[in-house]
C-alpha cells in the first residue's frame, strides 16, 4: 500500500506589514511534501519562519498566498476538518495550574465538542505516564510531566498529525529521553510527527526526513540520510609511526583533489576532509601503499547534521553578504 502525503505545502508565502507600512516576508516560496508517518524535522534558527509554518497549518495564521493540503484536503477550501487532522504541542507551559491534568485533558476535549462519554482521558494519561499525577495539581508536576501533559492535551481528538514545538526546550536529559519514546510510540502508532527543535543530536536521532530553513526560505529538504551523505564532510585521520617524508607528502598533495582538503599535523598524522563522492577508499589505499609509511592508527570520522546545518548556515549567509 502506498504511503499517502500527511502534508503539501506549494508556493507558500506569509508577509506581514510593518509600522512604516512596509512589509517583512516571512515565508518566502515554500514548497515541502511530509510523507504520512514519519518524524519529520523544520530546522532553522530563530527567525526561520518555522514557528510562521506551524501556526499556518494549524490555522492560526493565515497565509499570504500559496496552497496547503493536508491528508488530501485543501485547507482553503475545509479549514475546520484539517484543524482536527493536526494537533499542537506548543513550546510555551501554557497550562492551567490550578487544574489537575485529568480536569486539563478533560477541558481540552470539551473544547473540540467531544462528548464525555467519548473521551478517552484515563487512556491518554496511561499513554503519557501520567496515571498516577492524574488527580494532582498541574502546578506541583515536574517540567518533563509538564511537556507530557501538553502532549496529552494535544492528543484528545486522536489527529493523525501531532506538530511538536521545541518539546524538550529546558528539560533535562533524562527527561529529554523519555519524551522522546513516547513520541516514538506515537510514531509506531501510526501518528504522523512534525518536530521543531534547536538540538540537533534530538533531530538526529528522530527524524526520519528534514526541511532545513533559513530567514523565510527552503535552503534543503530531504531525508536524513540523504542530506548526510549530501551535504556532510567526511573525516578520515591517519596517524604515521614516523614523520613524513617530504617526497610523502609531496606524493598525497598530488594525488588528490582539491576537492579534497589536506591537514598534516606535525608531518606524523594526515587528516582527510572530503565528500563521499571525491574519495575511492581504493584510490586512498594505493597512495598508502606508495608512500611506504607504517601506520600507527587510522580512523573516520561520519558528519554529523550539527555539522551539515552549520555549513549550510555559513554557505547561505556567506551568499546573503555577496547578494
Amino acid at each position: 500500500m502506498t504511503k499517502k502525503n500527511a502534508i503539501k505545502i506549494q508556493n507558500l508565502n506569509k508577509s506581514y506589514k510593518l509600522a512604516d507600512n512596509s512589509n517583512k516576508k516571512a515565508l518566502d516560496n515554500i514548497s515541502l511534501v511530509i510523507p504520512e508517518g514519519k518524524i519529520f524535522g523544520l530546522l532553522g534558527p530563530n527567525g526561520a519562519g518555522k514557528s510562521t509554518i506551524i501556526n499556518i497549518l494549524a490555522g492560526l495564521t493565515l497565509k499570504t498566498s500559496g496552497y496547503v493540503e493536508i491528508l488530501g484536503l485543501n485547507q482553503t477550501e475545509k479549514p475546520t476538518e484539517c484543524k482536527y487532522s493536526i494537533g499542537v504541542v506548543p513550546q510555551e507551559l501554557n497550562i492551567d495550574p490550578f487544574l489537575t491534568p485529568k480536569e486539563s485533558i478533560d477541558t481540552q476535549a470539551g473544547l473540540y465538542g467531544i462528548r464525555k462519554k467519548n473521551r478517552r482521558t484515563n487512556e491518554i494519561l496511561a499513554a503519557i505516564g501520567l496515571e498516577d499525577k492524574a488527580n494532582s495539581y498541574s502546578r506541583d508536576l515536574s517540567g518533563g510531566m509538564r511537556r507530557r501533559l501538553l502532549i496529552g492535551k494535544a492528543l484528545v481528538h486522536d489527529p493523525p498529525i501531532l506538530i511538536l514545538d521545541e518539546p524538550t526546550a529546558g528539560v533535562d536529559i533524562e527527561l529529554r529521553e523519555t519524551l522522546w519514546k513516547h513520541i516514538i510510540r506515537l510514531k509506531e502508532q501510526g501518528t504522523t510527527i512534525i518536530l521543531t527543535t534547536h538540538y540537533l543530536e534530538e533531530a538526529e536521532k528522530m527524524c526520519e526526513e528534514i526541511a532545513i530553513l533559513r530567514q523565510g526560505r527552503l535552503i534543503e529538504s530531504s531525508s536524513k540520510d540523504s542530506i548526510l551523505e549530501k551535504l556532510g564532510t567526511h573525516s578520515i585521520h591517519i596517524k604515521f609511526r614516523n614523520k613524513l617524508k617530504r617526497n610523502s607528502i609531496q606524493i598525497i598533495k598530488a594525488a588528490f583533489p582539491k576537492e579534497i582538503t589536506l591537514d598534516f599535523e606535525l608531518d606524523e598524522c594526515l587528516v582527510l576532509k572530503f565528500k563521499p563522492k571525491d574519495l575511492s577508499t581504493q584510490r586512498l589505499l594505493s597512495v598508502l601503499y606508495e608512500i611506504k609509511s607504517e601506520i600507527y592508527s587510522f580512523h573516520t570520522l561520519e558528519p554529523s547534521l550539527n555539522d551539515v546545518f552549520k555549513e549550510i548556515t555559513r554557505k547561505q549567509s556567506s551568499t546573503s553578504s555577496v547578494s
